[in-house]
């Protein structure tokens, strides 16, 4: 078993395993539209929510029928699917940081996928104020997993582009 395969499948499990927990925690115990504090000060910045997207992010789509919008959700996430493995199975077999954040986005695109699948929409419980300067639009880990992932893939990319521009490492007088 491999560095990058470890890496991949413990990021994604135990991302989806999380989301899929705390949607059925969310679901069990707080009202729809309602607002629970889980930590004493850090409210209004964070706090649980009980939010229902029927659309995709930011609400995009949301005026379509619910076929073609679980059509569409579905193919996304197929094609992400696909671009994941990809990229996954042309990584080295050591590489275990982009195996990780490949992990998290494709343990987030399952754990959204199963919302839409079975509940129809995505449970979303995560609740930013930044108080008079707005609020984000709730959210749920499986969002942020895959804004971890791609963040993460996207700091490798620029490392890796900074130090092809850097050149070679300067020698040593011999």
């Amino acid at each position: 078993m491999t560095a990058k395969f470890k890496s991949f499948w413990i990021a994604f499990g135990s991302l989806f395993l999380l989301d899929q927990g705390c949607k059925v925690w969310v679901v069990a115990h707080v009202v729809p539209g309602g607002r629970w504090t889980f930590m004493d000060g850090l409210e209004p910045l964070l706090s649980i929510t009980h939010a229902r997207n029927p659309g995709g992010a930011f609400g995009l789509l949301v005026d379509w029928p619910w076929g073609s919008r679980l059509a569409v959700f579905v193919a996304v996430a197929v094609l992400a699917c696909v671009a994941v493995w990809i990229f996954y199975r042309s990584m080295a077999p050591g590489e275990r940081f982009n195996a990780a954040a490949l992990g998290l986005i494709l343990g987030g695109t399952a754990g959204n996928l199963v919302d839409r699948v079975t509940r129809g929409e995505v449970v979303d419980y995560l609740h930013l104020d930044f108080g008079g300067r707005g609020a984000w639009p709730d959210f749920n880990v499986a969002d942020l997993g895959i804004l971890l992932g791609v963040g993460a893939l996207i700091l490798e990319l620029l490392s890796l582009e900074g130090a092809s521009r850097a050149g070679p490492p300067p020698r040593g007088d011999d």
